[in-house]
């Protein structure tokens, strides 16, 4: 099935740092941008919204750490309450959470892969979590013709 042009965003959401990737307007290629700096005042969140602003992006995916059983952790909580907090930023922008299992593993592997050693990792390892979760998504949009995950709802604070 057709996937929608234009380009997207994913944020792949830590405690200390959040990965980003993007892939191009065919939504084709997904590939690694940057990480940002998780920050209390929320400058993550603003610096988030100019990567949404300057890719034009038609949408933005963010990863939701759900544990192999299924259940919630404070990370899943995290992880939509940042979700909610951009998508009251980028709005009319749709921002949807991805399920993320095994995408630090699976970026773990990619890098391993590629011949980097693990004390590397760590400046890239977000991204390259990013990288897998848009490929997800991505590949989900092909597969069933529709977006993947779910839609957030945004933040009535906006803030933090």
């Amino acid at each position: 099935m057709p996937v929608r042009l234009g380009s997207r965003l994913a944020f792949d959401v830590g405690k200390a740092r959040v990965g980003v990737a993007r892939c191009d307007a065919d939504a084709i290629l997904a590939v690694p941008e940057c990480t940002l700096t998780r920050d209390r005042y929320g400058a993550d969140l603003e610096e988030a919204a100019d990567l949404v602003e300057d890719y034009e992006a038609i949408e933005v995916v963010v990863g939701l750490p759900i544990q192999l059983s299924g259940g919630s952790t404070a990370s899943t909580r995290d992880a939509r309450g940042w979700a909610r907090q951009l998508a009251a930023r980028v709005g009319p922008v749709p921002v949807r959470l991805v399920d993320e299992r095994l995408s630090t593993v699976s970026a773990h592997q990619a890098l391993h892969g590629s011949g980097r050693h693990a004390k590397d990792f760590r400046p890239v390892v977000d991204q390259a979590a990013a990288v897998v979760i848009l490929e997800q998504a991505l590949e989900i949009e092909r597969r069933t013709g529709r977006p993947a995950g779910e839609p957030v709802t945004p933040s009535q604070r906006g803030g933090l």
